[in-house]
């Protein structure tokens, strides 16, 4: 009887310190968790009766410590979201929300995880669910057929809250993106037609009552984007693809070279001349570069041009350098920027050692000023837009 109580009191002592370590082992990771990794609604949240029912308000607590916070989507795995209907297609856009169609019985997803805040019956939204994010983002699922969870849930990204509904004989669910109360566009989210998640840093800021939104994309996707360009089918001389009007972010533009270095500007665009582009010179036998990458469309003598070299450019541009006493290139080759492509000259009508240097769209010289401060020898910045009638207009 005596080794019975012994036994029993170390079995106590024992889970008492096993009890002691774990709360030990709690504390420390809690101290030294990165708290970088909080996010704006990081506590669980507690709903008043009026957040369960009222689809649009305020987010608690988003805005309390600063007017601004950030979603880095470019850190989200794949595992942490999910298309509202992995299979269905969106068909339409009105008021800030997308219909997602789809076929009946479909099973509707949580984009991301969170909590659900409201779960009901409305007049205007049918059997609707409202999840608030711990990103800060809300997401509401109106028109269900049956709605799965209820509200103080707490739901993973990609799990099943609804069974679809829809209206008037069509299956489909209405989606809608909310930040602190207000519609946000959702293809500013996601992509609406791959379903992808868009990879992007975006800032939210509050300002009397109105949240507004800025995105960035990180220097890696900026590269990728511009490598892209460079990709684009240069067989094509046409940029506007059917519309009025192209604009050209020189911005995006990474890799330049000016035509000729140390250049100086010795007769300019237009005049009484009609000059079709810049004369800039250096010093005879100076070599003459590719402005950009692109594809030689032309090489070779061209009548008052002399030895004349056209290059495409993947962003709609073509550049012409003639006058050259040598062409490197021929036509059909691929080049980069800064790759030499002659040697200045003074073949065709030229009076004196000189590249003449234009810029075309649709085969239309327009001033290469927009394009170079020929002055500085240097690529200018910003939005150029071009019109199908020929006028070039600088954005700011």
């Amino acid at each position: 009887m005596e080794m019975k109580k012994i036994f029993q009191k170390s079995r106590f002592f024992a889970k008492a310190q096993a009890s002691i370590a774990r709360s030990r082992l709690s504390l420390t990771l809690a101290l030294s968790f990165p708290l970088s990794f909080l996010s704006p609604l990081s506590a669980a949240p507690r709903f008043s009766p009026l957040e369960q029912q009222q689809i649009s308000i305020e987010t608690t607590g988003l805005f309390s410590k600063s007017n601004t916070f950030q979603i880095d989507f470019t850190r989200t795995d794949e595992s942490d979201y999910s298309f509202p209907l992995p299979v269905g297609k969106t068909v339409a856009q009105s008021q800030g929300s997308i219909e997602i169609e789809t076929t009946k019985g479909d099973a509707v997803k949580a984009m991301f995880s969170g909590t659900v805040r409201l779960s009901r019956k409305s007049s205007t939204h049918g059997n609707v669910v409202v999840v608030r994010h711990d990103n800060g983002l809300e997401t509401v699922y109106a028109l269900n057929a049956q709605n799965l969870v209820q509200s103080g849930d707490h739901v993973k990204a990609g799990q099943t809250i609804a069974i679809v509904g829809g209206k008037g004989g069509r299956a489909y669910l209405m989606f809608t993106i909310m930040v602190d109360g207000n519609k946000i566009n959702p293809n500013i989210i996601i992509d609406t037609r791959s379903h992808a998640l868009r990879k992007q840093i975006i800032t939210f800021t509050k300002e009397a009552g109105r949240v507004t939104l800025k995105t960035k994309l990180t220097e890696e996707q900026l590269r990728q984007k511009a490598e892209k360009a460079q990709t684009m089918n240069l067989d094509s001389n046409d940029p506007f693809k059917g519309n009025n009007v192209y604009r050209l972010n020189l911005d995006m533009i990474k890799d330049w070279h000016y035509p000729l270095d140390g250049a100086h500007v010795i007769s300019g665009y237009g005049g009484k001349r009609h000059h079709a582009g810049v004369d800039i010179k250096n010093g005879p036998g100076t070599k003459v570069y590719a402005a950009f990458d692109g594809k030689v469309v032309q090489s070779g003598n061209f009548s008052g041009y002399g030895k004349c070299i056209t290059i495409r450019h993947a962003f709609g541009l073509e550049t012409r350098y003639s006058h050259n006493s040598k062409n490197f290139v021929n036509v059909g080759d691929m080049v980069k920027a800064g790759q030499v492509i002659g040697i200045v000259g003074r073949t065709g009508r030229a009076t004196t050692e000189h590249v003449h240097f234009e810029t075309r769209i649709v085969g239309r010289a327009f001033n290469p000023d927009y394009v170079f401060d020929n002055n500085a020898n240097k690529l200018r910045t910003g939005t150029l837009q071009f019109k199908k009638n020929g006028s070039v207009t600088r954005l700011k």
